[in-house]
């Protein structure tokens, strides 16, 4: 590994070891710029999950960002290899949750992105969502002085983002659930836009 990581840090990535154990991980810095101010401890990681696809995920976040012992992480699952992209987005919605007030992020909050996730897609925002896709254990990390919770980062459309303003995150949820999406397709369809087709 290039790059030491805290004792929570390291509590992380154990955790996020032990269930992707498909290739040796990879952990990098964040992007460039205001984040490393902001988290200095901050460190994106990549996985191979049993599944298509990779993981990536933060750590370092729980220090600069918990109270009273809890503090969040984030996990993307992506379908390509493409770390620029997807550390410069983790590190974007590590800033934006570690610079706290308004901006600091919980469950079913959307954060915009700023440009599609993925070339050709049409989902420019992320849902925090729980981590679904690798079960309740998943979410919970016990590290030293606390815990962290891993939450999943779904790319979303701006319609569905307004959808779960309007209607809440159950209601969006049930959409997702109807259209059997396939979370990680860039191109999937938005099921805002395919509900009003029926």
């Amino acid at each position: 590994m290039d790059h030491e990581l805290t004792p929570a840090g390291q509590a992380v990535f154990d955790h996020l070891t032990t269930r992707f154990d498909g290739g040796p991980p990879v952990v990098s810095p964040p992007a460039p710029g205001p984040a490393r101010a902001l988290v200095p401890d901050l460190h994106i990681v990549r996985l191979t999950p049993p599944g298509p696809g990779w993981v990536y995920a933060t750590t370092g976040l729980w220090e600069a960002t918990q109270r009273d012992g809890h503090g969040l992480e984030f996990v993307l699952h992506a379908p390509r290899v493409d770390d620029v992209t997807h550390i410069e987005t983790l590190s974007m919605v590590g800033y934006y949750h570690a610079s706290g007030g308004d901006y600091t992020l919980g469950l079913g909050h959307t954060v915009p992105i700023g440009r599609p996730w993925q070339p050709g897609s049409a989902c420019d925002h992320l849902l925090v969502s729980l981590p679904y896709p690798w079960g309740p254990e998943f979410e919970r990390c016990e590290v030293p002085g606390g815990h962290a919770q891993l939450l999943w980062l779904l790319p979303i459309t701006a319609a569905e983002k307004r959808y779960r303003h309007e209607h809440g995150l159950e209601a969006l949820e049930q959409l997702f659930e109807e259209a059997e999406i396939i979370p990680n397709d860039p191109l999937r369809d938005c099921v805002v836009a395919s509900r009003g087709k029926r």
